[in-house]
């Protein structure tokens, strides 16, 4: 059989990275090439076709260097049983390819995942091999992400983070039983062990000698995981739960959670359990709560009874809807933890009404001017020039927010 053309290959290849979630350049440290002693640069802004936070869309080339796999994952689309187009890149042509690209202004880096072809130090090494290549033959110094095999030798995980950005290893699934159901090729302690390997490599590279001389930099962009939700029967309480711990016992930087939806040949093994998209969006909302806002898990998944999020409405207006009685908070003077736990008030819009106050009492315009979705907060603010009055206690509050009910089409 021939061998596609490189154009084939890359729709191929890059249709088959859009299930990898786990991307983004935040944190890395800063490169550039305006000296003329390299090419490319990252300046630790997130990319992947992503959105930064000024609302620049900024992208990176996103491929398998392989979607052939020699395990047989129930969700991966590209499992060994799976009937789908096989393809893939030489160390070379990835090589190429990233280089052209950038040279055409089409992205700022690489992120680079594939399946598993004979096996995984052999896959492991092509891709350290292709960074290599990159930094030390080409002098590339844009972005490189490595979606890393955690039964590769630990060597060459090691080699990839001399090379790379950022590091990633999948967990896979929420829970040890469900990677044995669904990925029993798979081993969660094999994927803990290399997890925790990366967390000890970069502090070690953050540690002077005594004689003051650094290591070498090791994935200064720190690690991330990926973990699908929906193919199991995994409540959002023990998504969010295992979050926390992985945060914790890693130093991740983020866990992405990729929404499972059914996939060929796989409707009929893995269960739809609640809407994908719906449910990946709140668990990033939730995520972001527990770690920047100061709420606890049983905070955040005690609004319903099921363990699960409530999908209609984001969890901090949950948690304000069913804590009633905290409210509403009087903005001139309640403290910082407060502040954040009102619906609308993110940590910036916080930390300026912490700023101002000092030197005067605020105002709804004043909130409104520094970019609060009154919409949400009314109800729960008291202000210079504003009360709720009743709208705090009102039976018909949650449905203010709640999306209307949908007739759905019967055929």
């Amino acid at each position: 059989m021939s061998k596609p053309p490189l154009q084939e290959k890359l729709a191929i290849l890059s249709d088959a990275a859009k299930y990898d979630a786990s991307c983004a350049s935040s944190g890395t440290s800063r490169r550039h090439s305006r000296k003329g002693d390299g090419l490319g640069s990252t300046e630790g802004s997130g990319i992947c076709h992503a959105y930064a936070p000024d609302g620049r869309c900024i992208s990176l080339l996103k491929i398998l260097l392989t979607n052939f796999c020699i395990y047989d994952c129930a969700y991966c689309v590209n499992r060994v049983s799976s009937n789908v187009r096989r393809a893939r890149f030489t160390v070379d042509e990835v090589v190429t390819l990233t280089l052209e690209f950038y040279r055409r202004n089409y992205i700022e880096g690489l992120f680079l995942s594939s399946g598993i072809v004979k096996s995984p130090d052999e896959t492991m090494g092509e891709m350290v091999e292709i960074a290599r290549k990159l930094r030390q033959e080409h002098n590339f110094r844009g972005y490189i992400h490595l979606k890393t095999i955690p039964d590769a030798d630990p060597a060459l995980i090691e080699a990839a983070g001399l090379h790379a950005d950022r590091l990633s290893i999948n967990v896979e699934l929420p829970t040890d039983a469900s990677v044995a159901a669904f990925a029993p090729e798979k081993n969660p302690a094999t994927i803990r062990r290399a997890m925790a390997d990366v967390r000890l490599r970069k502090e070690y590279a953050g540690d002077r000698s005594h004689t003051g001389k650094r290591p070498p930099r090791f994935a200064p962009a720190g690690q991330s995981t990926q973990m699908i939700v929906g193919a199991d029967g995994a409540d959002d309480a023990t998504i969010l739960h295992q979050s926390t711990r992985l945060y914790g016992s890693y130093g991740l930087k983020r866990v992405y959670y990729s929404a499972f939806s059914p996939i060929p040949d796989a409707t009929d093994k893995l269960p739809l359990i609640r809407p994908p998209l719906e449910r990946e969006h709140r668990l990033y909302q939730a995520d972001w709560l527990l770690r920047f806002y100061g709420f606890a898990l049983d905070e955040i998944t005690g609004a319903t009874r099921d363990g699960n999020l409530d999908l209609a409405i984001d969890p901090k207006l949950a948690w304000a809807l069913t804590n009633r009685a905290q409210f509403p908070v009087d903005v001139n003077r309640a403290s910082r933890e407060m502040l954040l736990r009102v619906p609308g008030f993110g940590v910036k819009t916080v930390n300026r009404i912490l700023t101002t106050r000092r030197h005067r009492t605020l105002s709804y315009e004043d909130l409104v001017r520094m970019g609060a979705s009154m919409k949400k907060a009314r109800a729960f603010v008291v202000l210079r020039g504003w009360t709720p009055g009743a709208l705090t206690d009102s039976a018909d509050l949650r449905a203010r927010f709640a999306p209307p009910p949908e007739q759905l089409a019967l055929f």
